[in-house]
């Protein structure tokens, strides 16, 4: 009984924290969310959640994205960064620039533009640890 009522709360606040932008829907401006966006209309401007932005098979995004995550299987061209993932899905295309830690593109979608993967972390770590002596030898050559 009380699973029915957790579970009855937790499928009402996870509605609240979903936005849609539906089919035919033409916005321009800068947009803020929480939660998860769905965007199947056109959006030119900018989008900003820390949540998932889901963009459909008929949205088309130009601008400046910055997310969580984008699932992407619409026409992009603009500037994205999300903290944690960025999948372009069939028959998705981004054209633009992108930062994010991972990203995933499926056969059938369509990537144009530079990725940035966090290379600069890599070369600190790398400039870190050859500064620092792993072996005796190392340490008296100095």
């Amino acid at each position: 009984m009380w699973a029915m009522k957790e579970r009855n709360q937790q499928s009402e606040s996870d509605s609240e924290n979903f936005t849609l932008l539906g089919k035919g829907v033409d916005f321009k401006g800068i947009v803020s969310f929480d939660g998860t966006v769905r965007v199947d209309g056109r959006v030119e401007g900018e989008i900003h959640t820390t949540g998932t932005l889901i963009v459909g098979e008929h949205a088309v995004i130009k601008g400046i994205i910055s997310v969580g995550v984008l699932m992407n299987s619409g026409k992009i061209n603009g500037v994205i960064t999300a903290t944690e993932k960025i999948e372009i899905l069939k028959p998705g295309t981004l054209i633009g620039d992108i930062r994010t830690p991972v990203i995933a593109i499926q056969e059938g979608s369509h990537f144009h533009g530079m990725c940035d993967m966090g290379a600069h972390h890599w070369n600190e770590e790398r400039a870190i640890s050859v500064r620092t002596p792993h072996s005796p030898a190392t340490a008296n050559a100095h």
